[in-house]
């Protein structure tokens, strides 16, 4: 998954600098011979030196780096390994502040920032939750693109627009990577994000895992902080979670577990703990007023 902050507009340019920050592929080894296949300028292409002090989103080499090079893109590869240790990336709370500053960044230095995410295996869900993590992640990103290989065709990889809020979706684009070539555009497609991360499949599904269920919480619970328990547990049983994964995941994450209402109006809830319980709202109550007299009236 792709979150990219603060878009252009969509007109052609020239090149520009880039800056590109992984955690997951040597830079000599591995990055720089997949760019050569590509025939890149590399005065174009920077990164910011780890060999001594690890890089988070709170750094400020990062700004710095802005400052001194003004790229137009900067690439974090993948977003969890730049969180920091003290931060949990299921908590919103802890989330926020990293991206509110990102964003901050990117509007001060006009720089795009793209954000790549790893997905979790759970099948079933809609794919703007196969984010791992908050679902914070995908609602502060202004686009989001999901990365996969076609169902049908390994070989294919479908890169499609999930999410836009600053454009209409573009078209799902298709393309192969060759041994010699790098990557090779073949076109567009039909197939979407849900398509190439939720294929039909013959047989039943497969039992979420503990990370899953944690991961379908934090997008429930997301917009208000808290969610009704019947609306969990059906979309647990539908993404394959069992009761007792989904009762593990929710002590992980310290849901609480609040009721409103009386009688046949009573509704239970979970919510986050950073949440405030007095916004869930009392369910409405259903009252039966009686005709004065006989019914149908003479």
């Amino acid at each position: 998954m792709v979150l990219i902050y603060n878009e252009d507009t969509f007109n052609e340019r020239g090149p520009a600098l880039v800056v590109y920050q992984t955690a997951e592929d040597g830079i000599s080894d591995t990055i720089v011979p997949r760019l050569k296949k590509m025939q890149p300028n590399f005065n174009n292409i920077f990164c910011i030196d780890e060999t001594e002090q690890g890089l988070t989103l709170t750094d400020e080499r990062i700004e710095k780096i802005l400052k001194e090079k003004r790229p137009r893109l900067f690439i974090i590869d993948p977003l969890q390994a730049y969180l920091g240790g003290d931060v949990d990336m299921h908590r919103a709370n802890q989330v926020r502040p990293l991206l509110a500053k990102i964003g901050r960044l990117a509007e001060q230095y006009q720089c795009a920032f793209i954000l790549i995410m790893h997905m979790s295996k759970m099948s079933g869900t809609k794919a703007l939750y196969r984010g791992l993590g908050s679902i914070d992640f995908a609602a502060a990103a202004r686009s989001v693109l999901v990365i996969a290989s076609n169902p049908d065709d390994i070989d294919e990889k479908i890169m499609a627009h999930e999410k836009s809020s600053l454009a209409k979706h573009g078209e799902s684009i298709s393309f192969s990577i060759d041994h010699e070539k790098g990557i090779v555009i073949n076109g567009t497609s039909e197939l979407t994000a849900d398509d190439i991360l939720n294929p039909v499949k013959s047989g039943g599904n497969r039992g979420g895992s503990r990370e899953d269920a944690m991961n379908l919480l934090a997008g429930l619970l997301s917009e208000n902080g808290y969610a009704l328990k019947g609306d969990i547990e059906r979309e647990a049983q539908a993404a394959g979670i069992s009761q007792r994964t989904l009762q593990r995941a929710r002590q992980d994450m310290e849901l609480k577990s609040i009721l409103r209402g009386f009688g046949k109006d009573k509704k239970g809830y979970w919510i986050l703990p950073t949440a405030d319980k007095e916004d869930i709202p009392e369910p409405a109550v259903q009252t039966v007023l009686e005709y004065p007299g006989t019914w149908p009236p003479t």
